[in-house]
């Protein structure tokens, strides 16, 4: 287990906190990630990293993907499992921290990265090396995360600066890939209990380059 992570004991700390009957970010996908749907082409393959509870996992099968997603927390993958099960769909679904992950080289077309802000810089300096290591030539990143100004809003993610993301930041750790897109912009989340109010939010996407 990583020591740079926001909780002292991550597994307990969101296994509570998806231990209830709802689900806490919902069961719809994020909006950032649903937005780009276009480059979502069935009989892909994708990771959905961290996925907690499954919305997006569960939203990316039924588009004819075919999904690899984790997560630290075996209630959440249970309650994903059980989401991918009453949607009719099939997701892979594993307990794993970010670290114990089995990264593979050039494995997916896809990554999906949404609200992954638990793990400190240096966690994150080597969950994004991944990420990218772990992206087939010509595959895409889409990441969804939290700016420094969600420190004013307060309605969720970690409340440390260090944790939070800025452009220049993603344009340094992803200096690899081609961005596409990244937006730094106010919006209104409406995901579950957790995710509801104006927030202050980043969006990228990103391609690997074609070997």
């Amino acid at each position: 287990m990583a020591h740079d992570n926001y909780f002292s004991d991550p597994m307990q700390t969101w296994d509570a906190r998806f231990g209830g009957p709802d689900f806490l970010f919902g069961t719809a996908p994020n909006a950032y990630l649903a937005s780009h749907l276009a480059l979502l082409a069935a009989g892909k393959s994708v990771l959905a990293v961290a996925d907690g509870e499954g919305r997006n996992s569960v939203w990316l099968a039924q588009q004819g993907l075919l999904v690899d997603a984790f997560d630290i927390s075996p209630v959440g993958v249970a309650k994903a499992d059980e989401l991918a099960r009453r949607a009719g769909v099939s997701v892979n679904l594993h307990v794993n921290d970010c670290d114990s992950w089995d990264w593979q080289p050039e494995a997916y077309d896809v990554v999906v990265a949404i609200f992954i802000q638990f793990g400190g810089p240096e966690m994150r300096r080597r969950l994004f090396a991944r990420m990218v290591a772990t992206l087939k030539p010509g595959g895409y990143l889409i990441v969804q995360g939290y700016t420094p100004k969600q420190l004013d809003y307060k309605t969720d993610g970690p409340g440390l600066l260090n944790h939070l993301y800025t452009g220049d930041m993603m344009r340094e750790a992803f200096a690899a890939l081609e961005i596409i897109e990244l937006c730094e912009y106010d919006g209104v989340l409406d995901e579950g209990t957790q995710h509801v109010g104006p927030s202050a939010l980043l969006g990228m996407v990103a391609r690997k380059p074609a070997a």
